[in-house]
């Protein structure tokens, strides 16, 4: 301790004057530490002043290099632009701009489109607002000149199955390095006869693809029934924090439907710095801490033939709002989703509150949390066979052996006694009508979401189809592992410990009389259901 501290002296008021200096210092602007020559509009992080010039290369090469760095976006790919018409998203779109129509050698190479999810109808928009929010969007996408599509959440409900299956990987030139790709790609440009001025892509005309040419019209929106089923699948769902889950699911779904209909592979998303932190310690806190490294890396490749990525995963919010804010990139905000709790109404809002006051105090606190998640690896999330899927996210099923069981008896509970009373029916079918059968089909952090979201009748059909797919598919392999071990054979360990993996809930045994599967033999007609063992006998009622 300084002893000259309480006559006034030492280090106490040696602290003083210099904080006084540095406060009366901010009245003259400070200098650019890029150019050294104008004056600093804004301070990203501290000693890191910029003039609006040097901020906006920073920000574009940035973006640049991140592509560049990963090198994941060849020369000529279809690539589908996210945009919700929020900050991050239009400050992406405006990169994707400028980097098309760049003179330089390091202009982007690929051919953008963009997507729009109009998500009104759940956000508590009026039919009218919802109008004109489409029509705003649709003035600022034609701006673009890009091809574009817009689409409602209610054409969620009419998704394939195919949708909850990865399409296959068919890379277009397998063995070419991305810069034989870029070399080969320039060449062909100039034989076209673009020249060695544009060694891109031309920046597609308005009305190109699937943009309407003329004045924008009114937007037509979907049905009044399919808008209600829609809504009446969010009523059902009990938590905030699973409603959220869900939007997120549909519009992924959407977007990836749209996609693959249309020939892109890649598809490009605005999540920021500041999102991908909050976006880790929520789905830490969900009980998806095994996919971190794909939900919140740079790319996610879980879907096999579309691959998302995160360009803007490097920017904080800040350099995202002070941007727009500087270079007037339009935005259209949409309204939160309703809610009549108004402090803690999800665990994203809890940990965003969280991560956002300790920034205020500790500037590192976003980026140290970002850096962390860059160490994860994705190999868990990787499945090995269809039957160790995920329902819904399409991960690997992170659960093995009884700990699978403690969410499996309450879901039994809850259900209505006409809904588990299924025993006329045809089993696989009479399964799938049962919350507890879709269980082993999900990984442990879509189970706590699934628990939440209602009545398995609102679920959207596609999602109900591809469980009914799955469960028949175990059922005809239950059926397989019985004629396979006639007389009490041992065979069949392959079917045997895909059943286990998997695990249907609901099933009828297939088996006949006396058949030595496991160590309990269920008489024909009586109920089973795999808990850890593949064949577990419920009492017959």
């Amino acid at each position: 301790m300084c002893e000259a501290a309480a006559d006034g002296g030492g280090c106490e008021a040696a602290v003083g004057p210099a904080r006084r200096r540095r406060g009366s210092g901010q009245s003259h602007p400070r200098t650019c530490m890029k150019c050294r020559k104008g004056s600093a509009a804004l301070i990203i992080r501290v000693g890191d002043p910029f003039c609006r010039n040097c901020f906006r290369e920073y920000f574009m090469h940035k973006f640049r290099a991140m592509l560049g760095k990963n090198r994941i976006i060849f020369p000529g790919e279809k690539v589908l632009l996210a945009v919700s018409g929020g900050p991050a998203s239009s400050a992406m779109l405006r990169q994707v701009q400028e980097g098309l129509s760049r003179e330089t050698a390091k202009k982007l190479r690929f051919i953008p489109s963009v997507i729009y999810v109009d998500e009104g109808a759940v956000r508590g928009q009026s039919p009218a607002q919802r109008e004109q929010s489409l029509a705003c969007m649709e003035t600022l996408l034609q701006a673009t000149g890009f091809p574009y599509y817009m689409v409602h959440l209610e054409q969620a409900l009419e998704l394939p199955a195919s949708i909850l299956r990865p399409g296959p990987v068919t890379p277009s030139e397998p063995g070419v390095s991305y810069k034989e790709a870029v070399e080969g790609f320039i060449q062909q440009q100039r034989q076209k006869g673009y020249g060695d001025k544009d060694s891109g892509t031309s920046l597609p005309g308005p009305g190109s693809g699937e943009s309407p040419e003329g004045a924008p019209a009114a937007p037509r929106l979907p049905a009044a029934a399919l808008t209600q089923e829609l809504l009446k699948l969010f009523e059902a769902v009990e938590t905030m924090t699973a409603k959220e889950e869900l939007l997120q699911m549909l519009r992924i779904h959407l977007i990836l439907q749209t996609a693959r209909t249309k020939g892109y592979t890649k598809v490009m998303t605005g999540e920021t710095c500041t999102r991908v932190a909050i976006k880790l310690l929520t789905n830490l806190a969900l009980g998806r801490g095994a996919f971190l490294a794909v939900d919140t890396g740079f790319k996610d490749n879980r879907h096999g033939d579309v691959m998302v990525v995160r360009p803007l995963r490097e920017y904080m919010a800040k350099e995202i709002a002070f941007y727009n804010h500087f270079f007037d990139v339009p935005t259209v905000i949409a309204p939160p989703l309703p809610t009549k709790r108004r402090d803690k109404p999800s665990f994203r809002h809890v940990v965003e509150s969280f991560l956002l006051g300790l920034q205020k105090d500790f500037p590192s606190t976003i980026s140290t949390v970002y850096r962390t998640g860059e160490k994860l690896s994705a190999d868990r999330a990787k499945p090995s066979c269809e039957f160790e899927r995920c329902l819904l996210c399409l991960c690997a099923l992170d659960l093995d052996g009884e700990e699978e069981l403690a969410l499996e008896p309450t879901l039994i509970i809850d259900e209505p006694e006409q809904e588990r009373n299924g025993c006329c029916q045809d089993p696989p079918a009479a399964g799938a009508e049962r919350k507890s059968a879709y269980i082993p089909l999900l990984c442990y952090g879509c189970r706590l979401t699934f628990k939440e979201l209602g009545p398995v009748t609102t679920l959207p059909p596609y999602v109900r189809a591809e469980a009914q797919r799955r469960i028949r598919s175990v059922y005809s392999l239950q059926c397989r592992d019985a004629a396979a071990e006639p007389g009490g054979s041992t065979g069949g360990q392959g079917t045997r410990q895909e059943l286990k993996v998997l695990g249907t809930v609901g099933d009828t045994d297939p088996r006949p009389s006396g058949a030595p599967v496991g160590q309990d033999a269920n008489p024909p007609g009586v109920p089973c259901r795999m808990v850890g063992s593949p064949w577990a006998p419920l009492a017959p009622k």
